[in-house]
């Protein structure tokens, strides 16, 4: 008879990304995970809990609470990753802030701002996206090195490099990509994005606003500050990136060490929801009030939560009709 496939907690750990820890005390808290011991007395987890717990993790990653969803048999969590990655296709295209001009208004005066995409992006994109399901690593990077190529960079990161990171992620919450893929194409996003980020010339000492970019403490996900490095450097911006994990002094010191105008922080739906509640505020009391604070990204709380002083910018047309209002605004001044 043959033993039904299984995993260790260690091997879990590492397909999962939940922690020993936390398998454990679901275990007492929830009775799921319910491993079986093996001949060692040690922890060992069948297929379809494994499965589980993986759509359990993706669910975390946007935002669910434990509490509510660990108990949950596999079918209906998958009803709830279709659900949540519906619920975030219809949060695109977001509202534009009220103070800025509308994301159409911004298409027309910034070059490279799309509202939709045509035959040639949708053709890119399927082309691209079939190369992560055959996990073809070289033929990606090619793909997105001639991309690059023929639009030049504003163009990659509005109509190839961000919806693709969009598909990627919504299919990862669908359960089409697993984890490891997700990480291998932002890796080769980002290289593309170093790439044509070194071969744009220098900007004009002059060129406003100077945006510091970076991310808290706790939020590793750098490559949307690498998205909008892109974007207000072809706008005629100046933008500064500290790259991830900026502590909040660290922040506070730079803005007046650069002389920035504005400073603009990333946060992936999965961040923890302390440095939205606690330390942005926080930061936002302790920069200059002449300081502009944009938080971009689509943790839930952004949107659920306004914060006074701060401007989301949850997507690229936004940014554009935000950077728009800054400029206007000073102008008027």
């Amino acid at each position: 008879m043959n033993r039904p496939l299984m995993m260790s907690i260690a091997a879990v750990e590492r397909d999962t990304g939940l922690s020993k820890d936390t398998l454990r005390i679901w275990e007492r808290r929830y009775g799921f995970p319910d491993p079986v011991r093996d001949g060692q007395g040690e922890r060992c987890y069948p297929m379809d809990q494994i499965e589980r717990l993986r759509l359990i993790k993706r669910l975390l990653d946007v935002g669910h609470r434990p509490g509510r969803i660990v108990t949950l048999p596999t079918d209906d969590l998958q009803v709830l990753a279709d659900r949540s990655a519906d619920a975030q296709g219809l949060t695109r295209p977001s509202a534009p802030h009220p103070a800025a001009p509308s994301p159409d208004a911004a298409v027309r005066w910034l070059p490279g701002v799309t509202s939709g995409h045509g035959p040639r992006q949708d053709a890119w994109l399927t082309v691209a996206l079939n190369k992560v399901d055959r996990h073809d690593h070289v033929g990606l990077r090619h793909h997105l090195r001639h991309g690059l190529t023929t639009a030049g960079l504003l163009a990659f990161v509005t109509d190839m490099a961000t919806p693709l990171m969009e598909h990627v992620g919504e299919g990862w919450l669908r359960g089409r990509f697993q984890i490891a893929q997700e990480h291998w194409v932002s890796q080769l996003v980002q290289q593309a994005l170093q790439g044509g980020l070194m071969a744009l010339p220098e900007p004009s000492p002059a060129a406003t606003p100077r945006v510091l970019l970076s991310t808290l403490p706790g939020e590793l996900h750098a490559l949307g500050l690498l998205t909008v490095e892109a974007a207000l450097s072809a706008w005629q911006a100046q933008p500064i990136n500290l790259g991830a994990q900026t502590p909040l002094w660290d922040l506070v010191h730079s803005t007046a060490s650069h002389r920035a105008d504005v400073v603009a922080l990333g946060f992936s739906p999965a961040a923890p929801a302390a440095l939205i509640q606690d330390l942005l505020p926080e930061l936002r009391a302790k920069l200059p009030a002449s300081v502009a604070l944009w938080a971009g990204g689509r943790h839930p709380l952004l949107a659920r939560r306004p914060i006074p002083g701060v401007t989301v910018v949850n997507d690229l047309p936004t940014l554009a009709g935000t950077l728009e209002a800054w400029r206007q605004a000073r102008r008027v001044g």
